[in-house]
């Protein structure tokens, strides 16, 4: 009785909380998914377009599934039956579903206290793969159920397993067999060895963890688990079995794809963005080093997976890149850094630059330049705007000293001591002025003022700003002193400076600097939707307060000289030690840019400084961008009483010349 009562309660909750509904609905979409596919369903690559924020296609993103794809016949069969060996025993005598497979999988998982074994036929993930996202819900699995038992309906067994070889995911951009056995070995599939064959076998299961360059020794420790199981299947003989296991694999070293700056960044973008919808959700802080490494592996999955998805989907990726302003951009860093000419052995110069700019408007990214361009290299290997991380200098002081000590109750007039420090940072210029504002310090870029004000509200909440702003690379050594001054354990990127500096000019709200404003399906359904809402990083009037004195920097500090006329602007300058990087950031009410200069490989760039090449660059750029702009005045501070709020140098408050 109490079972029986049991199971009607059940079934009560089932209709009267609209899960029958539900799932009569997904059973519908299976039954009109499957009765409106047919082969060439299972075949088709759609090709994916990227178009900048005026419409102009950006980047055509084409797979390679047509290319790449062979019928059932051709595909050798030690590799069906490895797949079924491995994937699905009972794969000839269910019907989408089995049941069996599932009760053992959940037997297993009580027993092991966790998900040891797939439950999954190889019907079920051919549904998955085609149809549907990697999305773990109910509502998923139940849909991928239904779609399964209609296609084991419409299509024989032998389709089903062609469909599912020519389209499982293989690792490093590579769905199917036939493209993995070109991009691994080289060569067709039907000339593999039977240990090269089972060896690709082992990746579909867990494509990060089997990924053969970066785990290759897993991926030939699950080969010769295929082959152990084909064994005792009786598949292959005890001979065969020494062989293939004893075979050393040997992959292909794979042509590397180069893209523009553009192209990397709106990759990286759309992919994130595809992770969105999949329900991941981004994290930069972490309690421990445990935690870091199992999102770190989370996070890489997803990430393959939905970028691989890129170049089969037949998305429409609508960005905020403007080419006409990536075009000014890259000029303007190959015009200032041309006269450095030193080249390494890959022919590119060792001598780079980075910068990125945000819409101040929609808080998105405008333009993104990652490196010199070069009309002897073809394309780029790596995009320094957001992937690089390097010491920020000076630049950082703004966003984890100044402004946290005003919303603190410091203003632009307090007083502060400029002082030898034992034990403490030197100034740039090697002199000290004693009693001056902070107004004056921030000006001059003073790196005892700035190590005093950090030391008094803690590096702790200093860097809290940073974590609060999603800043990638921080590590738990950064809440010490020299982080006041940019010492930094891995440093920060271009693209975070940018961001940094763009939410003290949106009066303290942060927003992700994305170039991603929508995803569509080829039919135009919006599918993503960039959400641009701003979350409150620094109090309104303590960035009021800090733009006012970084208009001071540009007006008579050490960015003197880079002023955009009558457009109003503020900025400040980074340099670390021995010259090796030189930083510009600054924001208009319209824009904010940042730029970075240095080698790679970091070394002293004699005269360099963020008021020498990384200011030109600024300044180049953001005249051309501003041409045709009205003038806005920036939202002036409360309780403000210098005259005209710091901007007239007058004979009290003038500032000598001095290096930083």
């Amino acid at each position: 009785m109490i079972l029986m009562l049991l199971v009607v309660a059940a079934v009560a909750y089932y209709y009267a909380g609209g899960y029958a509904a539900k799932v009569s609905a997904m059973k519908t979409e299976a039954v009109s998914l499957v009765s409106h596919s047919s082969k060439d369903t299972f075949r088709k690559n759609q090709t994916s377009i990227a178009y900048d924020v005026n419409g102009t296609t950006l980047s055509v993103l084409k797979g390679e599934k047509d290319v790449y794809y062979i019928e059932y016949e051709d595909i050798p069969v030690y590799i069906k039956q490895a797949i079924i060996s491995t994937e699905d025993k009972r794969f000839y005598k269910h019907k989408g579903i089995d049941y069996r497979g599932i009760m053992r999988a959940m037997i297993a998982m009580i027993q092991d206290g966790e998900v040891t074994q797939g439950g999954s036929t190889i019907t079920q993930q051919l549904a998955r793969t085609v149809f549907l996202s990697n999305e773990k819900t109910w509502e998923r699995k139940i849909e991928e159920m239904y779609i399964a038992v209609e296609l084991e309906k419409k299509y024989t067994k032998e389709d089903i397993l062609e469909f599912y070889l020519n389209n499982v995911y293989f690792a490093n951009g590579y769905y199917g067999i036939e493209a993995a056995a070109q991009g691994y070995f080289g060569t067709d599939v039907s000339h593999l060895s039977l240990s090269q064959m089972i060896y690709l076998c082992a990746i579909p299961n867990n494509p990060t963890l089997y990924n053969p360059l970066t785990n290759p020794d897993k991926t030939e420790a699950r080969r010769d688990r295929i082959l152990k199981s084909m064994l005792e299947d009786k598949v292959i003989s005890e001979n065969s079995y020494e062989t293939a296991k004893a075979e050393k694999i040997e992959t292909v070293q794979k042509d590397e794809i180069k893209n523009n700056y553009a192209e990397t960044f709106t990759y990286y973008c759309a992919t994130r963005a595809l992770m969105e919808l999949e329900g991941f959700e981004f994290q930069t802080v972490f309690s421990d080093d445990a935690e870091k490494e199992a999102y770190d592996r989370e996070y890489q999955t997803l990430y393959d997976e939905c970028n691989a998805k890129l170049f089969t989907g037949g998305y429409r990726i609508y960005t905020s890149l403007d080419l006409e302003a990536q075009s000014r951009l890259q000029a303007s860093i190959d015009y200032i850094l041309g006269g450095f000419d030193e080249k390494n052995d890959e022919g590119i110069y060792t001598l780079q630059g980075a910068s990125v700019c945000i819409d101040n408007t929609t808080g998105m990214v405008r333009a993104i330049v990652g490196g010199r361009s070069q009309d002897d290299v073809e394309g780029y290997t790596l995009n320094r705007a957001f992937q690089s991380f390097r010491q920020p200098g000076s630049a950082i002081k703004p966003l984890i000293v100044y402004t946290p000590a005003l919303e603190r109750g410091y203003t632009p007039d307090t007083i502060v001591v400029d002082e030898p420090i034992e034990n403490g940072p030197v100034n740039g210029d090697g002199t000290y002025s004693g009693a001056m504002t902070l107004r004056q310090a921030v000006a001059l870029s003073k790196n005892t003022i700035a190590w005093k004000v950090f030391e008094e509200i803690t590096p702790e909440v200093g860097i809290s700003y940073l974590e609060s702003m999603q800043f990638s690379n921080l590590d738990a050594n950064d809440k010490r002193l020299p982080a006041s001054v940019g010492g930094f354990t891995n440093g920060v990127s271009a693209l975070e400076m940018a961001k940094g500096y763009a939410t003290i000019k949106n009066d303290g709200g942060y927003r992700n600097p994305t170039c991603i404003i929508k995803i569509t399906d080829a039919d135009g359904q919006v599918l993503y939707q960039a959400d641009q809402t701003a979350s409150v990083v620094y109090k309104e009037n303590a960035c009021r307060q800090m733009t006012d004195m970084l208009q001071t920097v540009i007006t008579s500090g050490t960015g003197r000289g880079y002023s955009l006329g009558n457009m109003p602007c503020a900025g400040k300058t980074g340099t670390t030690n021995d010259n090796k990087d030189g930083w510009f950031v600054g924001y208009t009410p319209y824009y904010t840019t940042s730029v970075w200069v240095g080698y790679d490989i970091p070394k002293e760039v004699p005269g360099l400084g963020g008021g020498t090449y990384p200011g030109k660059i600024w300044y180049a750029f953001m005249s051309w961008l501003h041409e045709g702009l009205e003038p806005i005045d920036f939202v002036h501070p409360l309780d403000q009483t210098l005259t005209d709020m710091g901007q007239t140098d007058t004979t009290e408050n003038a500032l000598p010349e001095t290096g930083e």
